[in-house]
């Protein structure tokens, strides 16, 4: 009967971590200071579109009503001149996190292209401010990101560790009667994305700086059909002494993905082909789109995050933990005591009731190779779970097999100790090496959870396989 207890609390408890636990990395503020600003500059339509308005009390009333635990909070396009009006909209940030403990955190804006100036606001805005990490646009004034001198103002950010959240601005120059046929945010949007990343990939700056993570908006933008493309032109430009050596795994290692924008399943398969799971984040792009259409978007996603069967694995992942990892070294006091908090509260139970076999994670991996990568992959597959095995505790198993009939099929038996015992084991150096470096080797992937139908039989082949060392 106790047990029966304690499997029902905590049912409910991962019910309530679903319907409350959501954290939107895409939001923005703006402020009278902003607005009166670009009006004084006459640069409200610098994007082609009115700024909408923003209010904390509205922002919050949509998070309430939608499940949003946490929003990230970011100055929008475009970057004002003034660095005054910069400082005060990082403080403004500050302030709203401060009143509302654990619903907010903020990127800070920066007063580029003053790159001194710029590295003096980073660290006032993280050691005065709190801020969690820092905003950066795609170019301000024509200094696009990956040019050389930002590299100083990059390598301040990598000694801090920082957070960086990229968002796409005008690009400068500008052709306007191109932007008045298809707007901004229709198409070169996505163009200033892909553009400032790959620059950065080309001159290796996430790999030379690998202490920073780097958050890519609205579904990576074109970056999945970029990459592939850079990666078969690389040694051409190399031969014409246009590129250097570029460190794929290094620079890729670094980007996350928020998914503001025209997600979808298809979407977020595409974007598997370049990252991992363990990098998609949800966002919203508040206050750009009206409430009840990021509300109906936000359902979608929790929709075939739950239906589609490769996906649902990484349904919690995608709409909290790992932004929750991610802004976990600065953002840790904001976010998880308040969740840990509430759960205690609500439920009166430590986390720790449930059996050491009823917290695994059980997995048979499903991969299918393509025939001419095989050799090649299965000397990854080798070597990740072994190391795996060998140095991370909570990896109980990760055991493959290839099937004697079809050797291009493979499957994997993983078993997690806990949650975050597989949390942790999607950000190790050995598993991104792995998954970076057969990206284009698996033709197939599925990632079915298994649940055990005896958990006390799961309990007893472990004492076995212990009393028989």
């Amino acid at each position: 009967m106790k047990r029966l207890k304690i499997i029902i609390i905590t049912m409910a408890l991962a019910t309530t971590a679903f319907a409350q636990g959501v954290i939107d990395v895409h939001s923005h503020i703006i402020t009278p200071e902003y607005v009166s600003a670009l009006e004084q500059e006459n640069r409200l339509m610098d994007e082609g579109f009115p700024l909408p308005k923003y209010d904390v009390k509205g922002h919050m009333k949509w998070m309430d009503e939608t499940g949003i635990e946490t929003a990230v909070l970011t100055l929008a396009a475009p970057q004002p001149s003034n660095a005054d009006v910069v400082r005060k909209t990082n403080e403004t940030a500050a302030r709203i996190k401060k009143e509302h403990p654990g619903r907010y955190l903020f990127c800070a804006a920066l007063p580029l292209p003053d790159v001194d100036a710029a590295i003096r606001e980073a660290k006032y805005a993280l050691d005065m401010l709190g801020a969690d990490g820092i905003k950066l646009a795609t170019n301000v004034q024509g200094q696009y990101l990956g040019a050389p001198e930002l590299d100083r103002l990059f390598a301040f950010l990598n000694e801090r560790k920082a957070v960086v959240i990229l968002h796409p601005h005008r690009p400068e120059p500008v052709n306007r009667e191109v932007m008045m046929q298809t707007p901004l945010a229709m198409q070169e949007y996505l163009s200033e994305t892909t553009r400032a990343v790959t620059n950065m990939i080309s001159r290796n700056v996430l790999a030379r700086y690998p202490n920073m993570k780097v958050v890519v908006p609205h579904c990576g933008a074109y970056l999945p059909l970029a990459v592939p493309r850079m990666k078969s032109l690389t040694p051409v430009m190399q031969a014409n002494n246009l590129v250097g050596d570029i460190d794929w795994e290094a620079n890729l290692r670094a980007l996350y993905y928020d998914l503001a924008g025209a997600h979808s399943p298809e979407v977020i398969r595409m974007m598997l082909t370049i990252t991992t799971p363990g990098h998609l984040l949800y966002g919203s792009d508040y206050p750009y789109v009206a409430p009840q259409v990021l509300t109906a978007s936000l359902q979608r996603m929790k929709d075939y995050l739950t239906s589609e069967s490769d996906l649902a694995p990484f349904r919690e992942m995608i709409l909290w933990k790992n932004a929750q990892w991610l802004f976990g070294k600065t953002g840790e006091k904001s976010i998880r005591p308040v969740r840990q908090a509430q759960d205690r509260q609500a439920h009166d139970m430590p986390a720790t009731t449930k059996s050491d076999a009823a917290a695994m994670i059980v997995r048979i991996a499903e991969i299918e190779v393509y025939p001419q990568y095989l050799k090649e992959y299965l000397e990854f597959a080798n070597e990740v779970d072994r190391l795996s095995v060998e140095r991370e505790p909570g990896v109980i198993c990760l055991f493959p097999m290839q099937s004697e009939e079809d050797s291009t099929q493979i499957r994997i038996l993983e078993i997690y100790a806990s949650e975050d015992a597989y949390q942790h084991h999607l950000k190790t150096d050995h598993f991104q090496k792995y998954k970076q470096g057969t990206l284009h080797m698996v033709k197939d992937l599925k990632l079915p959870t298994m649940r055990p139908l005896d958990p006390k039989t799961m309990d007893m082949i472990f004492k076995k396989l212990k009393d028989n060392k």
